[in-house]
């Protein structure tokens, strides 16, 4: 493997700029290990909006954009991802695609094995593991019983000529998939069964959706995800065999009840402030450079294996979901 000097920028590009394709194209831009060749978007005129928004230059493909960087962001709609990355894969190029890795387990899987054979980094935007209060909670998390998680998010506003954000797929795969693999986290056990409903509000997919998970080892979660509320909620509670642990970790604040001597002791927990989306793509960047200095190939934090570990557990939670409402036939409220 070639030596990558450390004062040697990484050359990166971003495929995809729509809302997140833009956000990782400013963090790209302003980290100082990354030379930011350019963008491709479908849209030309997205693509050359974030170009002159950012400096950087819009390319006419996805290939040519490709060619001319060590890694690349795939940021387009979940449905997408393994027709966009595949053949970035097989031209050895590092990839960090956004969440879901695919839009079904069997895509991914493909993905994973392919980069693996490829020998490239790989990486899955799994954004909320680098939340400050997911690094609390990891450091916390043995002994872990009972795990509750809710995330509510306003329906996404229209997009001329296109679905609403995320709508292309049920609400499991667009925000419950963050939480599951949070669960999946913390728990660090295979999952033993689940019982999951939902339901299509304003969308042909599910747009609310809420499942119990009870894992081998005892321990248990109840996930709820909707994107119909109408106001946004991020919080993630923890329940161990000594403590309690609440985190709001869009605001990172929490507390911590643990039993002590006397009874019960109360702690707040001031997380500090940060970027997760700026920690995801340092992650990543750094992964990626340690790579090309070699020996040995370095994986982010979030890995493809964990994106696809995540992704098949979604999938098996729509499978259920999609089998109930078509067995009592509950479909028949779509819009």
């Amino acid at each position: 493997m070639a030596l990558f000097g450390t004062k040697e920028k990484l050359k990166v590009g971003v495929i995809g700029v729509g809302v997140l394709g833009r956000f990782h194209t400013k963090l790209y831009k302003e980290n100082p290990n990354v030379e930011l060749v350019g963008v491709f978007d479908v849209s030309a005129a997205q693509a050359a909006k974030i170009g002159q928004e950012f400096g950087v230059k819009p390319f006419p493909s996805e290939a040519e954009l490709a060619a001319q960087c060590d890694a690349l962001t795939v940021a387009v709609p979940a449905t997408n991802h393994y027709e966009t990355a595949m053949p970035l894969i097989e031209m050895g190029k590092h990839l960090l695609v956004e969440k879901p890795l695919a839009a079904t387990g069997a895509q991914a899987e493909e993905m994973v094995a392919a980069a693996e054979k490829k020998g490239i980094v790989f990486g899955v935007g799994h954004v909320e593991r680098f939340n400050a209060a997911m690094d609390f909670l990891e450091k916390n998390r043995s002994n872990t019983l009972f795990i509750e998680a809710h995330r509510m998010a306003k329906y996404p506003p229209p997009r001329p000529g296109m679905h609403r954000r995320g709508t292309e797929v049920s609400v499991v795969l667009d925000l419950m998939i963050h939480d599951l693999d949070l669960v999946l986290t913390m728990v660090g056990s295979e999952v033993e069964r689940f019982d999951a409903v939902g339901m299509p509000v304003l969308s042909n997919t599910e747009d609310i959706a809420n499942v119990r998970l009870k894992f081998k080892n005892g321990a248990v979660a109840n996930v709820t995800a909707s994107r119909v509320s109408t106001q946004p909620m991020r919080k993630f509670r923890v329940f161990q065999t000594d403590s309690y642990i609440s985190m709001d970790y869009s605001q990172s604040t929490g507390r911590i009840v643990r039993k002590s001597f006397l009874g019960v002791a109360v702690k707040k927990v001031n997380l500090c402030e940060k970027n997760a989306l700026a920690a995801e793509i340092a992650d990543f960047v750094d992964a990626v450079r340690k790579s090309k200095e070699g020996p040995v190939l370095c994986q982010p934090k979030v890995t493809g294996a964990q994106g696809l570990r995540a992704l098949e557990l979604a999938e098996a939670i729509t499978s259920e979901i999609d089998a109930y409402n078509r067995r009592y036939d509950l479909y028949r409220f779509r819009k």
